[in-house]
């Protein structure tokens, strides 16, 4: 009974968080600024991590993250509602990665993987050495992604996101959602096999 009171109030949580960012939302669009910054408090950290991820760096991906978030108090006004604040705005924000990703040339490095490497290995060289050669591995691999595969493979294996949200956030169908991820899932595993 306690995994299930914690599971229910984890749900309660998440609903009431909704709902808040729907009243925000809904204030902000009639020009509450601290509606806006509330909404920006509490969604930027989770967006300025997936547009590090997508775009392996973070300046790169503040500045992506920025201007998405400039262009939401723009268009809040013409926020429908059809999906929750939250799913609304990753879309701006995936869509304004791709738009990076699409403009940059395809040789460009993922400086930020390094962020992700494993578990710090300091009491061993061997150990060091194979980090860093396996974030190599995982820069070339992703850069090998198209755009649009590692935008759906980030937001669902890193960020955890389901499909339905995901293809809401990137604009397509969940089908095409899978498709992506499966293709990215395939081409990293080739890619990454010796690490395995």
């Amino acid at each position: 009974m306690p995994g299930a009171r914690r599971q229910t109030a984890s749900a309660a949580a998440e609903d009431r968080s909704v709902t808040d960012d729907a009243l925000l939302a809904v204030r902000a669009a009639e020009g509450d600024e601290e509606a806006f910054a509330d909404l920006v408090r509490r969604h930027a950290p989770a967006l300025v991590r997936m547009a590090t991820r997508m775009l392996g760096n973070v300046p790169e991906a503040e500045d992506a993250v920025q201007e998405a978030l400039i262009s939401a108090w723009r268009k809040l006004p013409e926020f429908q509602r059809q999906s929750t604040f939250g799913t609304w705005v990753y879309r701006i924000v995936t869509n304004r990665c791709l738009n990076v990703l699409r403009a940059r040339r395809p040789v460009d490095p993922l400086d930020a993987a390094g962020q992700l490497a494993a578990p710090d290995h300091t009491a061993s060289p061997v150990r060091i050495a194979e980090s860093h050669a396996a974030v190599d591995e995982l820069q070339a691999a992703l850069s090998s992604l198209s755009p649009e595969q590692r935008a759906c493979w980030v937001l669902r294996e890193w960020d955890g996101q389901s499909y339905e949200f995901i293809a809401e956030a990137v604009g397509i169908s969940q089908e095409a959602v899978r498709a992506r991820v499966f293709r990215a899932r395939r081409c990293l595993t080739q890619q990454l096999g010796a690490w395995r």
